[in-house]
């Protein structure tokens, strides 16, 4: 199979052609795209080198689907060109989420979604994917009426030049900034740029997109996004209120039970999941699991993910099988 990844020479585009090995997905020919600067650079993948191209070359040698971590204007621009030419694209950016002729997938919560005809289909937001994963069966089971979410995000989601700002930070170098402030022993409470309401674009994302993906209006979602100096993997202090009563030990067996989630759960042995132990992991991490003392029906938790990975290349690869399964590449 031909697989063009799109924004191959980034940090998720990187992350992608690792994801890709580590499946096996069966890539016979890959097609590394990047900017004109980067045209003719070589990247590795499965011991071969593979030279870097132009979006107008990619579509000329016909891949079977493109998968894109280049940002969102490269992913409005060329996203329709490849489509047109009958190649099915896989977006990390969130050019396509909200577009209501597109669908926005987690193939655990929502692949079903997909059909033959979707030629440009959405990842959705890093946060977004690793908190539907866990609500996805308690919202079957117990039906979700309100989420109030609060994240603590790595670096990484931002890109090289964060991780570059961060590790300046700590050896005391001066050097280009990705924020506008220290991010090094320091947590920033603005992810992405404010909107009319006061929330930021980010919080944003997780509000309209957990609907979506859910597929459930009625779910309120309430969010705070924080940038905090890790890596590895984000953070979410999450607090669900059910329309239904639940036993915690029902809830906690339940998730346990979730394909790609894992409870790790026992305050009396100080377990609980942290970015360390996500950091290169394609599962989700769930934890503190207890009930809100304050109001009924209404349980706190904390959710854990690489955000490189299920929050982004995995996911983007996770659709891609699912299409091959159903034999619509």
């Amino acid at each position: 199979m031909k697989v063009a990844v799109v924004g191959a020479t980034g940090l998720v585009g990187s992350k992608m052609l690792q994801v890709l090995t580590e499946r096996n997905f069966p890539v016979t020919e890959l097609i590394p795209v990047a900017s004109e600067k980067s045209v003719g650079k070589e990247v590795t993948f499965k011991g071969k080198t593979w030279k870097v191209v132009s979006a107008e070359t990619a579509i000329a040698m016909q891949p079977n689907v493109a998968i894109f971590s280049a940002g969102g204007s490269t992913s409005l621009e060329w996203a329709p060109k490849f489509a047109a030419a009958g190649i099915t694209v896989i977006d990390n950016s969130s050019a396509w989420r909200m577009d209501p002729t597109k669908k926005l997938v987690v193939p655990e919560v929502n692949g079903d979604a997909i059909t033959p005809e979707d030629k440009i289909i959405a990842n959705p937001n890093c946060s977004t994917i690793q908190m539907v994963l866990v609500l996805k069966p308690l919202h079957e089971k117990y039906k979700i009426k309100r989420v109030v979410v609060s994240t603590y995000q790595s670096v990484t989601g931002t890109g090289v030049k964060a991780v570059t700002q961060l590790m300046n930070e700590r050896q005391g170098i001066t050097g280009e900034m990705a924020y506008p402030y220290t991010i090094d022993m320091n947590a920033i409470p603005q992810i992405d740029v404010f909107l009319e309401n006061g929330y930021t674009k980010e919080e944003m994302k997780m509000v309209n997109e957990t609907k979506k993906i859910m597929r459930d209006d009625h779910i309120q979602v309430t969010a705070t996004t924080v940038r905090i100096p890790v890596m590895g993997g984000h953070s979410e202090s999450v607090n669900i209120e059910f329309e239904n009563e639940y036993e915690v030990a029902e809830l906690r067996a339940l998730l346990a039970k979730t394909p790609g989630v894992i409870v790790v759960d026992d305050p009396s042995k100080a377990l609980y999941p942290m970015p360390k132990d996500a950091h290169d992991k394609d599962e989700v991490f769930v934890g503190r699991i207890r009930r809100d003392e304050t109001q009924p029906k209404t349980v706190n938790m904390w959710i854990v993910a690489d955000n490189l990975r299920k929050g982004a290349a995995t996911n983007a690869v996770q659709i891609a099988e699912y299409l091959q399964e159903k034999k619509w590449l």
